[in-house]
């Protein structure tokens, strides 16, 4: 089994930053895609970005680009998600998401992955 374990989140003033981590622990099978998702109250989860297991690939939701930015260091079973720029409409509960699978097999569809962590909260005021 694959733990994943969120922390960061927090509350910031819109135009700040917040950096959010993903610990994962367990039986962690490569390639392992992680990803991140996001759900406002109300709303459906909605993908934020995602990356490869060798960290060389990334895709972001049109919503987030040139603002969020995704990384990994696989020596610490871990993933950021660095957050610039932060809009009200960024507030939502961050989870993150992972499934070993080849890059081209992943997507943004919530339902590709395998592994859940239990979200954290990021509220931006105006």
């Amino acid at each position: 089994q694959v733990q994943l374990v969120e922390s960061g989140g927090g509350l910031v003033q819109a135009g700040g930053s917040l950096s959010l981590s993903c610990a994962a622990s367990g039986r962690i099978i490569s390639p392992y895609v992680m990803g991140w998702f996001r759900q406002a109250p109300g709303n459906k989860r909605e993908f934020v970005a995602r990356i490869s297991w060798s960290g060389s690939s990334t895709n972001y939701a049109d919503s987030v680009k040139g603002r969020f930015t995704i990384s990994r260091d696989n020596a610490k079973n871990t993933v950021y998600l660095q957050m610039n720029s932060l809009k009200p409409e960024d507030t939502a509960v961050y989870y993150c998401a992972g499934k070993t699978t080849i890059w081209a097999n992943s997507g943004a569809n919530s339902g590709q992955y395998s592994h859940w962590g239990q979200g954290t909260q990021v509220t931006v005021s105006s």
